[in-house]
Order: C-alpha cells, then sequence, then structure tokens
C-alpha cells in the first residue's frame, strides 16, 4: 500500500533518481566484520557443546541449542556475505596480481562457512577462522598495511 502511495506522489512529483557504483562508500571495506563472525561461529559452537555435555537435558536446553544454532548459521553467512563484497567489490585485477590465490582462498571461505552451518564440529569453526584471517591478511597487503596476528582475550581462545 505504501508503495502504491509513493508512486502515485512519484508520479505527480516527479522523484530524482539517485545512481550508486557500488554497495558501499569507496574505502570503506574492512575484513574484521568477517573475523568476528567467524570467531562467533567457534564460540556458538563451544556453547552448543557445553550444553549437549549435560547429563540431564531440559527443555529449556534444547531451546538453547537451537538459538545457538540458530545465530551459529546466521554468523556462517554473515562471513559469506562480508567476503563476498569485498572479494566482488573491492578486489580489482591489480589486487589479484599482488594476491593470485584470491579466487581460491574466497571459494575455500564459502565453502569452509557452509560446513560450519553444516555441524558443530569446532575444528571446522577453526579452519573458517584460519580462512578469513588469510583474507584479511591478503586484503591489508594490498593496502599496504602490516598486520600482525593475537590470541584473542575472550573466549574462544
Amino acid at each position: 500500500m505504501i508503495y502504491n502511495l509513493v508512486k502515485i506522489i512519484d508520479n505527480i512529483i516527479g522523484f530524482k533518481t539517485a545512481q550508486a557504483h557500488c554497495d558501499i562508500p569507496c574505502k570503506i571495506y574492512d575484513p574484521s566484520t568477517a573475523q568476528l563472525a567467524a570467531l562467533s561461529c567457534v564460540r556458538l559452537m563451544d556453547l552448543i557443546q557445553e550444553i549437549e555435555g549435560k547429563d540431564d537435558m531440559r527443555v529449556a536446553d534444547y531451546s538453547q541449542i537451537a538459538r545457538l544454532v540458530s545465530e551459529k548459521e546466521s554468523a556462517s553467512t554473515e562471513v559469506k556475505e562480508a567476503v563476498s563484497v569485498i572479494w566482488g567489490d573491492y578486489f580489482k585485477e591489480p589486487q589479484f596480481e599482488q594476491v593470485p590465490n584470491m579466487h581460491r582462498l574466497t571459494h575455500n571461505i564459502m565453502v569452509q562457512a557452509s560446513k560450519c552451518k553444516q555441524n558443530i564440529d569446532r575444528k571446522e569453526g577453526e579452519a573458517l577462522v584460519e580462512l578469513v584471517n588469510e583474507f584479511a591478511e591478503a586484503f591489508w597487503f594490498t593496502k599496504g598495511v602490516g598486520v600482525y596476528r593475537v590470541s584473542c582475550p575472550y573466549p574462544p581462545r
């Protein structure tokens, strides 16, 4: 209904058409979103395993597991979305020359994120974190920014 109302007003007034060339403003790309989402996958897997390890599970526990699984799958999807936007919008021929394995790395992240959606194996989550960290390092390399790795100060470690 609102759409029809706006369309009628547009026909009368004639709104100006906005044009854009990419999903987000230029130079606002940052793989940290994907890194946090990948870490979230591992943490959610840990929480699921903690509940699953209980001797006596209650209905509330099953409900909590359902919520954690849903969030884990959302985080896995967030990884895929963040990486695909950077890969598709930021990386161009000059960056591909600097990082020749970027297509394979991006594909491997997509496959690994799908694996994280399909199960609760912490090793799969850790593999996703490693791939996303490689992606972030490659991204910053193309910008001439040095990086270093540190341990996470909170779970997952």
